[in-house]
């Protein structure tokens, strides 16, 4: 995480939905925000953001009553991206049912809050030809939104750790806000080696005869100063025949993606060659590489915990772009609770 000032958005609401273990609500929170509601359907996930924010995320989306969620001013998530089974008809807000994003929609066209802030993978922009985005742009616009949106790396803001996600950013049509531009990369030199901890004990070592690491790779500390990383992952070898979850790679690199799920030996985080070992990384290096807080209570099972900083949001990237929300709507000078559209009453 960055530092931030929380007096930014003191007086904002926000919901988290598809919530998953909390990585909006850290980063909305860190400028002031308050979490008035979230939703999340996995109980793992929903234990840990109850352990660590003390509010417990109410369940199936596609259940919850729009009337049932109290007045807020930005709505944000990480919404599962379904196939569109009718996209390509261009049919906006009707085109979006039977999907989850749908439920978004929903929930957006009978609250109108003043920012949405959305994340998703970045295959998004290609699925469905573009008909996908397209729609889902389409159905923002239709309920009163300027949208905008951008692929960032995790890699060029401060994380170790190669992550392409797509953002989406959408302003109230009143609020008059038709020129919003992403953060630029920061490309703070950081490398895996930072954030690694001390000999892990729920780190595995990987112990095979089919290890290779490369010889002409000649990648050292004394070749490498702060300013010198490279700021992405650097292969150095391989397990097997180098497949999804076979590739090694070397500490002053960046981590791979860390998913959900995937195959392989070094599944869900990829392999290292820490000291003289091979090994995956630990969960506590996996909420490192996503910008979660030291403070943050990380789930018992090592498989839950892998899975939910898989499918998490990088922290770091989610406050450069609430860094560049706030400058909008303060140029704007727009202020929660001035406008009688959006009154809590």
């Amino acid at each position: 995480m960055i530092k931030t000032d929380k007096t930014l958005l003191e007086n904002y609401r926000f919901i988290d939905l598809f919530s998953g273990i909390g990585g909006f609500h850290l980063a909305l929170s860190s400028y002031g925000a308050e979490c008035v509601f979230a939703s999340e359907w996995d109980k793992y996930a929903s234990n840990v953001y109850y352990k660590n924010f003390g509010l417990k995320p109410e369940g199936d989306i596609t259940k919850i009553e729009v009337e049932n969620i109290p007045p807020y001013d930005i709505l944000c998530g990480g919404f599962p991206c379904q196939a569109f089974s009718i996209s390509g008809k261009q049919k906006g807000f009707e085109d979006t049912r039977g999907t989850l994003f749908f439920d978004i929609a929903r929930i957006v066209q009978h609250h109108q809050p003043k920012v949405l802030f959305l994340e998703n993978v970045k295959n998004l922009l290609k699925h469905d030809n573009g008909n996908t985005l397209k729609t889902i742009i389409k159905t923002l616009k239709e309920l009163n939104y300027s949208v905008f949106y951008e692929v960032l790396n995790s890699s060029h803001f401060g994380l170790p750790q190669n992550r392409e996600r797509l953002y989406i950013v959408a302003f109230h049509t009143t609020l008059n806000i038709d020129d919003f531009q992403f953060p630029k990369p920061i490309n703070t030199p950081i490398c895996l080696e930072h954030i690694l901890e001390d000999k892990p004990k729920n780190a595995k070592i990987i112990e095979r005869n089919d290890i290779e690491i490369y010889k002409d790779y000649t990648i050292s500390n004394s070749l490498f100063s702060d300013f010198e990383l490279l700021n992405k992952p650097i292969q150095i070898g391989k397990v097997n025949k180098g497949g999804q979850g076979e590739r090694i790679y070397h500490p002053l690199g960046h981590a791979i993606t860390l998913s959900a799920y995937g195959g392989g030996v070094g599944a869900k985080t990829g392999l290292y060659l820490i000291g003289e070992k091979i090994r995956k990384l630990s969960p506590r290096e996996c909420a490192r590489v996503q910008g979660f807080p030291e403070s943050f209570i990380i789930d018992d099972s090592i498989t839950q915990a892998y899975k939910q900083f898989g499918n998490s949001v990088s922290i770091n990237v989610l406050q450069y772009i609430i860094k560049e929300i706030i400058s909008n709507l303060k140029r704007n000078n727009i202020k929660t609770k001035e406008n009688s559209k959006f009154s809590y009453a």
